[in-house]
């Protein structure tokens, strides 16, 4: 039996000699119960059960029940003792002092009951229990009238925690005391009974209960479960599948004089400080603060529960900054760092290193104390490690981590020291903090080009080959390459690997032995693998080896090599084995070949000796012939491909700016062709570009040309003959080819010119004016090399209409006067500008074709009227509607533009017979009849001048009416009408049967 009544009684004479010391009391209580200890029951009543079992010695329990409104709080351990009920009912008055390990420090947690309790009570199986009571308290208080007055306005709020009252009313428990009525249950020592004081105390005390998890057993390990009962439902909680580490000492008295100054003296009397880290668990088992070591207000964002003996404030939710305070920062850091040493090594790891950012000063405080050590701590996997350590773990800022499978990662261990193992190379922050350095798979390919790997076999590089990341290809791209020839070369661009062998002629022409002389980089046999032809190598084929610059450079450098024979077996044997054709490779045709004089010649300036080629040209030529021996081994046809001319040799280019300085394929007048291209295209600050370019070469060497042309005018030749299509401002424009330009001005059909030939079957209008080219040779090739099909296409091209004036103006071209009207016909409809005026004009001069000087006053005619007063003058004739239009096309003047015209002699008016109206309706209603008519004093027949006919005579007035009517044509009908009126019915007749004419 605890003697509760001297406690009351001490504490009621307390209050009575001092009613300030009741209201103190009652603060106090209800500052803890409301304040800092408002939602803490559940953590204080395990408190105390850590706490009983921890002086007992005994794996502690404690079950927790919420039913009918009651809880239950059963736990194992120490019973209540008399020290115990005195340290429950003081406040500030912890009955722990002293104990080492203790969660409960300052003797204020129980005042927690009264937030949910009017009723608390504590029995122990074997001391008996104790009760304290609101009513009762009240009571006795209301009693005293030195304190009845404290009670008025505090709403029944009184320190019900400072009167305790025995479990049966001070009633010995002994032997007396009937076994059935302990209230304990089986298996727990105490039980704490709460009656909860309305339903929202009920509400809260759920609560805390569901939101109960791990961290209570974590931070009180005495307690080994915690059971809780919530209206017959029931779980367990426990720390088990959490990793815990925990470092704890006692402090010096010096440490206690220099980091307690500002400490009460409570504290001062337990000397020991205790760091637990854990973790495990779900994201949200344990709330993210700083337990000290029940939870504290102080957020702590770390992925790990942290309990510490950390001074707190009054409030007991924050920790108290100061010199403890710090001394514990420290040693947290330094347990959370042994916590991570004793973790798997697995990149999980990473999650528990913290950033810089902390949710508090606290935290943050954490954070850079941990983040510091950090770096110097081995943690880290090695798969090797630097040559000075001996360590079996490394620091982070010792450690290097690369992106990349295992396999990998073994293969370059030993170029790499601190490497870790796969998995790590992610771009996790903590692998910043921890000082490890993140080495880019680029960075590893300039290691391995060191000396490190100079002795390495190819088959070894072929293994990292096999396991190398090949997902960023620029990354690796410069990744070494052991070659056949024992070279180790930086990157595979520009290397062969070798395909399988052909065998040609007995010989492989892809034995590095046969092809050592080209110079290539061809990629070691054992080395070879599908990633160097990603990373830019070409697959050593005979083409794709053909291409290669190296055969590029060994075949333009044979000629000046002390010994080409090896160059030029090589790549004959290459050449057949790609099946390449005549022209498909033109720089062949610089290697250097055996004539058969023994002279070593391009092989573009031989000739096989049984081709087409060498029946067509002269025989002084600066031509070769291909040594027998050569045609022999290799055939005519790999001859050709070669470049050693059968037939002739074609240039193939593609993409050709058509620019002095950059057009030059060493053809025959190239320059002037490329000159008369560019005056027939606009002027331009970018050159124009041909797509493609092919050409006949060698033209000039040709003598049997009717030969030649049957060659030329046949697939596949006939494709250099087909007009060049440039591309001008961004538009297409065809333009003549080299070859076609080139067979126009040459002498290569019967000894003329193409140009001044014109197709058997062409426009008769030409005739007399060019010569008939041969027949038997395909007409469309002709009109392609510039033989003349028709006077439209002639008129059409560039240059055409000044081509036919100067024909027309030689005095022996035989033109008869039907076909020089059409022609001037023709030309009246070309655009002056295209034109430059002639010298000499082809005309008509007293009924006779004459070619009279530009400047002997060749006149074109506008006008019928005026024809008497020119004819002394050579005329150009033409339907007058085309005569200004061919004025301006000849530079010639119009003949109102050289006479006057004026009527020079007097008549008289007379009215146009009707019969004449009747078949001109247009005619004026009156003309002039002259004796003698006159114009510029010179004797006409008719004039239409100033809006008048003047006529002398029936022929001129009929054609004076004609022309004024608009009807020229009909001039001789009207001259017979006005002779004889009679036959005017027959001639309307006449008229009507005329076919009708187009609108």
């Amino acid at each position: 039996m605890f003697d509760t009544q001297r406690l009351r009684e001490t504490v009621l004479a307390a209050w009575t000699a001092s009613p300030a010391r009741f209201r103190e009391d009652a603060n106090a209580e209800e500052d803890f119960a409301l304040g800092g200890y408002r939602d803490r029951l559940v953590v204080e009543l395990a408190q105390n059960a850590a706490d009983a079992a921890l002086r007992a010695g005994v794996p502690g329990r404690l079950r927790l029940t919420l039913c009918d409104g009651v809880l239950l709080a059963a736990n194992t351990g120490a019973p209540l003792d008399e020290t115990g009920v005195e340290g429950l009912s003081t406040l500030r008055v912890s009955g722990k002092k002293g104990e080492a390990g203790t969660a409960g420090r300052f003797g204020v947690g129980f005042a927690a009951v009264v937030s949910v309790s009017d009723e608390p009570s504590i029995f122990s199986r074997e001391t008996g229990g104790v009760r304290w009571s609101r009513e009762e308290t009240s009571a006795l208080v209301a009693a005293r009238p030195e304190l009845a007055a404290e009670l008025t306005g505090r709403d029944g709020h009184v320190p019900l925690l400072r009167l305790p009252f025995g479990e049966d009313l001070d009633k010995d428990l002994g032997e007396d005391l009937d076994e059935d009525a302990v209230p304990v249950p089986e298996g727990f020592d105490t039980l704490v009974r709460l009656p909860l004081r309305d339903q929202a105390a009920e509400e809260a005390v759920r609560r805390m209960l569901e939101e109960a998890g791990p961290a209570l057993p974590l931070a009180m390990p005495a307690l080994e479960a915690i059971e809780i009962e919530v209206d017959g439902g029931s779980r367990t909680i426990s720390a088990e599948g959490w990793h815990v580490v925990t470092e704890s000492g006692a402090f010096t008295p010096e440490q206690v004089a220099e980091l307690f100054a500002d400490r009460p003296t409570e504290e001062r009397a337990r000397p020991y400080w205790q760091v637990r880290w854990a973790v495990g668990g779900r994201p949200g088992d344990v709330p993210r603060v700083v337990h000290a070591p029940t939870p504290s207000d102080e957020p702590l964002d770390l992925p790990a529960l942290l309990i510490a003996t950390f001074p707190l404030t009054t409030d007991r939710r924050h920790v108290a900054p100061g010199p403890l305070t710090d001394f514990l920062v420290a040693r947290v850091a330094e347990t959370y760092v042994r916590l991570l040493q004793e973790l798997p090594r697995t990149p999980a790891l990473l999650d528990l290193v913290p950033g810089l950012m902390g949710k508090g000063q606290l935290d943050a405080e954490i954070r850079r104390e941990i983040i510091r050590l950090l770096p110097d701590t081995p943690l880290l996997p090695g798969i090797s490690f630097p040559p000075d350590f001996s360590g079996e773990t490394l620091p982070g800022n010792q450690a290097r981590a690369v992106a990349g499978s295992q396999d990998f990662l073994d293969e370059i261990a030993d170029m790499v020291p601190g490497l870790l193992p796969a998995g790590w190379a992610s771009r996790h922050p903590g692998l910043t903090t921890l000082g490890v350095r993140r080495v880019e798979l680029a960075d590893v390919v300039d290691m391995l080009s060191g000396e490190a790997v100079q002795d390495k076999e190819p088959s070894w590089w072929r293994s990292l080959y096999e396991v190398l990341p090949a997902d960023d290809l620029e990354a690796i791209g410069a990744i070494p390459v052991p070659l056949a020839d024992g070279r180790l070369v930086r990157g595979p661009r520009g290397t062969l690997v070798l395909s399988a062998a052909l065998d040609s002629f007995g010989v492989s022409p892809l034995d590095p032995a046969l092809l050592a002389p080209l110079g290539l980089r061809i990629v070691h046999p054992d080395a070879a693998h599908p990633l160097l032809l990603r990373l830019g190598a070409a697959e050593a084929t005979p083409r794709t080896v053909l291409e290669d610059p190296l055969t590029h450079a060994a075949v333009t450098e044979s000629l000046e090599s002390a010994d080409p024979e090896p160059v030029a077996q090589a790549v004959l044997a290459l050449v057949d084995a790609a099946g390449l054709t005549a022209g498909e490779a033109p720089w062949l045709a610089e290697l250097a070949l055996r004539g058969a004089d023994g002279e070593l010649y391009p092989a573009g300036d031989l000739l096989l000796a049984e081709g087409s080629l060498a029946g067509l040209i002269d025989q002084d030529v600066p031509f070769g012939v291909a040594a027998p021996d050569l045609v022999e081994k290799y055939g005519s046809r790999v001859l050709a491909a070669a470049g050693v001319l059968d037939g002739f040799a074609v240039v193939n280019d593609a993409d050709v700016l058509l620019d002095p300085a950059e057009c030059d394929h060493d053809l025959d007048l190239e320059e002037e062709w490329l000159e008369a291209v560019l005056d027939l295209l606009p002027e331009l600050d970018v050159p124009p570009v041909a797509r493609e370019f092919t050409a006949v070469r060698d033209l000039e060497y040709v003598a049997d040309w009717p030969s030649a042309l049957a060659l030329l005018s046949r697939p596949p030749l006939r494709a250099a003959l087909l007009p060049l299509r440039v591309l001008v401002a961004g538009e297409t424009v065809e333009v003549p080819s080299y070859t076609a330009w080139w067979l126009s001005r040459h002498p290569v059909l019967d000894g003329r010119r193409p140009t001044s030939l014109r197709l058997p079957s062409g426009d008769p209008l030409l005739f007399g004016l060019y010569g008939d080219a041969p027949e038997g040779i395909d007409e469309a090739a002709l009109t392609m090399i510039g033989v003349r099909s028709s006077l439209e296409e002639l008129l059409a091209s560039h240059g055409g209409p000044e081509e036919l004036l100067d024909l027309l103006a030689d005095p022996s071209a035989e033109v008869d006067r039907a076909q020089l009207r059409a022609l001037w016909i023709a030309l009246a409809g070309v655009d002056p500008a295209r034109v430059r005026p002639p010298q000499t004009v082809r005309a008509v001069l007293k009924g006779s074709i004459v070619v009279a000087d530009a400047e002997e006053g060749p006149v074109v005619v506008e006008a019928p009227d005026l024809l008497t007063l020119v004819e002394y003058r050579p005329l150009v004739l033409a339907p007058f509607d085309l005569a200004e239009a061919l004025s301006e096309v000849l530079d010639l003047p119009l003949v109102g533009e050289v006479v006057t015209g004026a009527v020079t002699s007097s008549g008289v008016d007379r009215p146009v017979p009707a019969e004449v109206r009747s078949l001109l309706p247009s005619a004026p209603l009156s003309y002039v009849e002259h004796d003698r008519l006159l114009v510029d004093g010179t004797p006409v027949p008719w004039r239409f001048f100033e809006g008048k006919v003047h006529a002398s005579g029936v022929e001129g007035l009929a054609r004076g009416l004609a022309w004024a009517a608009g009807q020229w044509g009909d001039r001789l009908a009207v001259a017979a009408l006005l002779r004889d009126p009679g036959r005017v019915p027959l001639l309307l007749a006449e008229a009507d049967l005329d076919p009708v004419k187009s609108l």
